[in-house]
């Protein structure tokens, strides 16, 4: 009696399977955990969705959020069943050019085979002591084109304060501060967007990591705390793009892009972490992006050709005519200053190859490299591309910017593949101007130095400078560096002083860092010894405590045995303390501080310095602090 009850049970249990397959989804709840056991990812099924959540210290990060994928207008993630998972490890570092010059790579991760009718695919997740991060894996034939399509969702905690600039301008947007339950239903969200947890639980960051094959995405709000992922098809618009290309243009990248063979969406980034330091430290973008193709770069990011420097750049601070003498006087007082490199704007195009010869010859007898810029457009024809790009090589040109992408199609996607594949394979480094946010890609092409992807000093409108400069540290760079194109003396500084403007210079960095200030008011500032030691890479970068996003930046990085210690200031007129626990040794100080009765001058000093010194500071509006601490 009991075996016939026992079998009566499991026809009913099967029964109930086949008509609701979810049932074993939800029985098969996967989380994953960071090495620290601090932060998790859980995906599980909720109401009959694929779903996730993150939680740091126990606490929300990111809410129960449906994790939504498509083919062909097919979901994948609906009635899908967990078909078990394989977990693994990664725990590595490397070389890199960032905050801090050894990127350390550990993390938990699980590959979880997914069944969705007969197909099968895979989520991988990865979780860092700072990130959580997912990405899905649908194989397919290489003779089959698809159309995939995300809506996946970020749930944030109510209560939340959110960072975050739309799309009107691309990557070149100002941010606004806003509670996430204030933020209206179809508001566009450029990455990363970053906010605050309630209660002081953290901050936490959204974004995505090795972008390839695949268009870009953009997060809207559903007005009701939710973020949802967005691809490039979907999104409006934007000026430059509207102002630079035709409608034919506008048209094909509006629509969404097939991929042949096996899909792999980008990585989908959480950072999080219990402080700013923790944020602005992550390496977990580039951690998901292959390493180096040791065929290119056969060391690495210390391939002998990749040459990250310091670099004048004649046009938003005067600086004569667009002769090839004058590029000349120009890589003359870039040698002045120690710089390393000399960026040419579009006039270069009308010279002769012997002109050009003769500059790049004068310029590398002075040890500075010359950069030309060039319009994207332009090189969307393959053989045209090599053309130009084999040219330059040919001349001795080290580096090439190239501008105006303004959108993140898969085609303009697969032009920045293409561009770093042949400049890698010349030896050309590459600055991209008018472009997408990096997603980490620096790892796998060290030849890409920078990216503007930023509201920088070319946008001569911004009044409230103080601000801005003071929120772009924890937003946008977390992404990766921006040529937000530092310093400026003249009415471009707006509401920062002058000493704000050299601090600037040491946190909103770059491995190619372009001066916006002309090389002759860069000489002649009373500031002009330590404006010459500020390295472009660092060693080693810790975020004070008292830094508050959109409020106050304070930043001390190391070069070697150098500290420097730099303070850009927002609105409000402050006195903070900063204790030199960061020195560990006594040092020599040269430093720079604001002129209370003149924001268009400032003071210099020398000093001596100990770990156990708190340095006091008076700050009004705008202003700043930089000190240059030699360990003896």
């Amino acid at each position: 009696m009991k075996i016939l009850k026992k079998i009566k049970l499991a026809i009913r249990l099967v029964l109930l399977v086949a008509a609701c397959p979810s049932i074993l989804f939800a029985a098969e709840n996967i989380t994953v955990y960071s090495p620290d056991k601090q932060l998790r990812l859980e995906v599980f099924d909720h109401q009959g969705t694929l779903s996730y959540s993150v939680y740091f210290k126990n606490k929300p990060v990111i809410n129960t959020s449906a994790m939504q994928m498509s083919i062909d207008k097919n979901s994948l993630t609906n009635q899908v069943i967990i078909n078990g998972s394989t977990s693994y490890t990664v725990n590595e570092s490397y070389p890199w050019y960032g905050a801090h010059a050894v990127a350390i790579n550990h993390c938990n991760g699980a590959k979880i085979k997914l069944l969705h009718g007969k197909s099968s695919f895979l989520l991988d997740v990865r979780v860092f002591n700072d990130a959580a991060a997912f990405s899905f894996q649908i194989p397919g034939d290489k003779s089959t084109s698809r159309i995939p399509n995300e809506s996946t969702e970020f749930n944030i905690p109510a209560g939340s304060t959110i960072w975050y600039h739309d799309l009107n301008g691309h990557y070149e947007g100002q941010h606004v501060k806003k509670q996430i339950d204030s933020v209206k239903a179809g508001q566009w969200i450029a990455p990363p967007a970053t906010f605050k947890l309630p209660g002081d639980a953290g901050y936490a960051s959204i974004t995505e990591a090795d972008l390839k094959n695949y268009a870009g995405m953009a997060l809207q709000a559903d007005g009701k705390g939710k973020l949802v992922l967005q691809l490039a098809d979907h999104h409006p618009i934007s000026h430059p793009y509207e102002l630079r290309y035709s409608k034919d243009d506008i048209a094909r990248v509006s629509k969404p892009a097939a991929i042949t063979g096996t899909i792999n969406t980008p990585w989908r980034v959480i950072m999080v972490g219990a402080d700013l330091n923790t944020l602005v430290n992550c390496d977990a973008v580039h951690n998901l992006c292959p390493p180096p193709n040791k065929n290119y770069f056969p060391q690495g990011i210390n391939t002998s050709w990749v040459k990250p420097g310091r670099a004048v750049w004649q046009y938003l601070d005067g600086g004569g005519d667009k002769t090839v003498n004058n590029m000349k006087e120009y890589s003359q007082l870039a040698s002045e200053l120690g710089f390393e490199h000399n960026i040419l704007e579009g006039f270069w195009s009308k010279w002769s190859d012997e002109e050009i010869k003769d500059l790049v010859s004068y310029s590398k007898q002075r040890g500075v490299s010359i950069w030309v810029w060039m319009h994207s457009k332009e090189l969307r024809d393959s053989s045209v591309r090599h053309a130009q790009f084999k040219r330059c090589h040919d001349l001795g040109i080290a580096g090439l910017k190239i501008d105006f992408f303004d959108n993140e199609a898969k085609e303009v996607v697969d032009l920045y593949e293409d561009i770093l594949t042949e400049t890698a394979r010349l030896h050309l480094m590459v600055d991209f101007h008018g472009s997408n946010k990096p997603t980490g890609q620096m790892r796998t092409w060290p030849n890409e130095l920078t990216r503007e992807a930023v509201k920088g000093m070319e946008s001569s409108k911004l009044a409230d400078r103080a601000t801005h400069s003071t929120t772009l540290p924890f937003t946008r760079f977390l992404a990766g560096p921006a040529e937000y194109t530092p310093v400026h003396f003249g009415e471009r500084r707006k509401n920062t002083t002058w000493t704000n403007q050299i601090a600037s210079a040491v946190i909103l960095s770059a491995p190619v860092l372009t001066y916006a200030a002309s090389p002759q008011h860069l000489l002649a500032s009373p500031g002009v010894d330590i404006i010459k030691s500020i390295p472009s890479v660092w060693d080693e970068t810790i975020v004070l405590k008292p830094s508050t996003i959109g409020e106050l930046a304070v930043f001390a990085r190391r070069k070697g045995n150098t500290w420097f210690l730099a303070v850009m200031n927002g609105v409000q007129p402050k006195s903070i303390k900063i204790p030199l626990t960061f020195l560990k040794a006594s040092a020599k100080c040269t430093s720079i501080n604001d002129d209370p009765d003149n924001t268009g001058a400032l003071k210099t000093g020398n000093s001596t310095a100990k770990a156990t010194d708190v340095l006091s500071l008076n700050l009004g509006v705008g202003g700043g602090y930089i000190g240059r601490y030699t360990i003896q």
